[in-house]
């Protein structure tokens, strides 16, 4: 398991903290469950030839149903992952679930790519060298998900789908301290 950011000295005063958030996973996935259900309930019961429900009666199904789904979907592993990615003038932190947090400093960083992987967003970090990279707080884990990118070079990858603030958030404050 990762280390919390509260246990890692912030680099630099002016800090934006971008972590995993489980209630907001929830929050979503209730809300699409619940429009979706709603939505298709009518047309299924058409085709079915089956007579409609009140309209309480199938939001009261749907509430259930979203509740049941998210909330069990909101205790498994894969909500709980405790990526986290700080920002500030001193360079960029970032900890990837079962991984220690590493931190580059924005001269450091060569690039950034986001991607899509299915319903995934991704963010790909790549340092300038790999010895430029410092780890921010113990030694026990390592680091985070490294692939290689096409041209060769390694890259840290971090999955932004739970991450609060959004990675549209993330995205500005990448632009206000990297360069073009």
């Amino acid at each position: 398991m990762s280390i919390p950011p509260e246990e890692v000295e912030a680099p630099a005063a002016d800090t934006v903290l971008f972590r995993a958030s489980p209630w907001r996973t929830f929050g979503v996935l209730f809300t699409v469950l619940l429009i979706a259900y709603v939505a298709v309930s009518p047309v299924v019961a058409l085709l079915l030839g089956a007579s409609m429900d009140p309209w309480w009666s199938t939001l009261a199904q749907a509430a259930v149903i979203a509740f049941l789904a998210a909330g069990g979907y909101a205790l498994t592993a894969r909500s709980a992952q405790r990526t986290w990615i700080r920002a500030s003038s001193g360079g960029l932190e970032l900890a990837a679930e079962g991984s220690d947090p590493v931190l580059l400093a924005w001269p450091d960083i060569d690039h950034v790519t986001w991607r899509r992987d299915g319903l995934r967003t991704l963010l790909d970090v790549t340092p300038v060298d790999l010895d430029r990279v410092h780890p921010v707080a113990g030694a026990d884990e390592g680091w985070p998900v490294l692939h290689d990118e096409p041209d060769g070079s390694p890259a840290f990858t971090a999955d932004l789908t739970q991450v609060w603030p959004g990675p549209r958030a993330l995205r500005k404050e990448l632009a206000r301290h990297l360069p073009d």
